[in-house]
């Protein structure tokens, strides 16, 4: 099992910045892609970032890309995603989540077994 938990979120203005923290326990986190997904009211949940296990790939959404950064620290067991140029549409409960095989660098949601709990991103105008 791997438990996870974020947090950074919060209220930002527009063109603001702001870092979520994904804090991961139990099994070795280091072999694990990590992603994060977010999610608004009404619509799926997608993918917005994900890294490798080593952090040598990442892959961003169109719609963050040069906006969002996804790093890790295997040796904290984190996972961040930077933020910056804030937009409105950027507003969601933000989601960290791990695949359900080590070592298994994949984009599909359903591929994805260990969730955190989510944390709120709002975005003002």
């Amino acid at each position: 099992q791997v438990q996870l938990v974020e947090s950074g979120g919060g209220l930002v203005q527009a063109g603001g910045s702001l870092r979520l923290s994904c804090a991961a326990s139990g099994r070795t986190f280091s072999d694990y892609t990590a992603a994060w997904f977010r999610q608004s009211p009404g619509k799926e949940r997608d993918i917005v970032a994900a890294i490798s296990p080593d952090g040598d790939m990442t892959n961003y959404a169109d719609s963050v890309k040069g906006r969002f950064t996804i790093s890790r620290d295997s040796a904290k067991n984190m996972v961040y995603l930077q933020m910056n140029s804030l937009k409105v549409e950027d507003t969601a409960d933000y989601y960290c989540a791990a695949p359900r095989l080590p070592r298994h660098y994949t984009l599909n949601k359903a591929n994805y077994a260990y969730w955190g709990q989510g944390t709120q991103v709002t975005v003002s105008s």
